[in-house]
């Protein structure tokens, strides 16, 4: 495809594509499955693109000293919120790096979204652009569904998934099809289902798994996280995991 279309770049161009067949009957429902997440990653790309001409050392000129990543609309008092898509302070794929300088962070704070970027590329690169932009010392906090959580009442039956099918699902247009405590553990591992307000689980995390990603990427340690609702999100505190790791 041309870069010089008016109609603006190669992935722009891409974006009406879809649209159009997104809008016709004839598109079957593997393909428009497939379009919809494309469509999702050609938003992503648009306002990365547009973050990147302001930016384009890939480095922000500020220096926050505290910054959550993925919060959406969850917000956190004194911290520089980054994400993919409004509302942000910043508008930035991480999957391309932190667009924060070197040993300049205190604490790095994310919640449900580690389970969102693919691993092992995205997810290590993340875990290794957190030990660089953190001081010595710094913090890297990060909660995550707890695969354990759900895997250790395996097999249950039918009343025992209730409180997690109404706490997961209740709100959710896919509810009346969540009906086994299997379809809670295919929650932690996949949560796919379809929802353009939901994006999709990439990996499932317990606290041994954190232990080693963090451990690995250079963080002298990783231990349990007290659950602190002025920082977290009161809503995320059940069947979740968080980890502190330490520069």
């Amino acid at each position: 495809m041309n870069e010089s279309r008016p109609n603006g770049t190669s992935v722009d161009y891409l974006g009406e594509q879809i649209t159009a067949l997104l809008a016709d009957p004839a598109t079957t429902h593997g393909l428009a499955r497939t379009l919809r997440a494309t469509a999702k990653e050609i938003e992503v790309s648009r306002y990365h693109r547009a973050s990147q001409k302001a930016y384009p050392s890939g480095r922000i000129d500020s220096a926050p000293r505290n910054v959550q990543v993925g919060g959406g609309a969850h917000r956190i008092d004194g911290f520089f919120n980054i994400d993919v898509v409004p509302p942000a302070d910043l508008l930035w794929d991480v999957r391309e790096g932190l667009p924060l300088h070197d040993g300049s962070v205190e604490t790095l704070f994310s919640e449900h979204f580690l389970e969102h970027v693919d691993y092992p590329i995205s997810a290590k690169e993340y875990a290794r652009e957190a030990h660089r932009v953190l001081v010595p010392g710094g913090r890297l906090i990060t909660g995550v569904p707890d695969a354990a959580f759900v895997l250790a009442r395996y097999p249950a039956g039918p009343e025992d998934a209730q409180e997690m099918i109404e706490r997961w699902y209740g709100k959710r247009t896919c509810r009346a099809d969540i009906n086994t405590y299997l379809d809670l553990i295919n929650y932690v591992f996949r949560d796919q289902d379809d929802d353009p307000n939901y994006t999709p689980h990439h990996w499932a995390y317990d606290l041994d798994k954190l232990r080693q990603l963090f451990a690995e990427a250079g963080f002298t340690s990783v231990e349990p996280w007290e659950f602190d609702p002025a920082m977290a999100n009161p809503k995320r505190e059940w069947a979740s995991v968080y980890v502190v790791a330490t520069r």
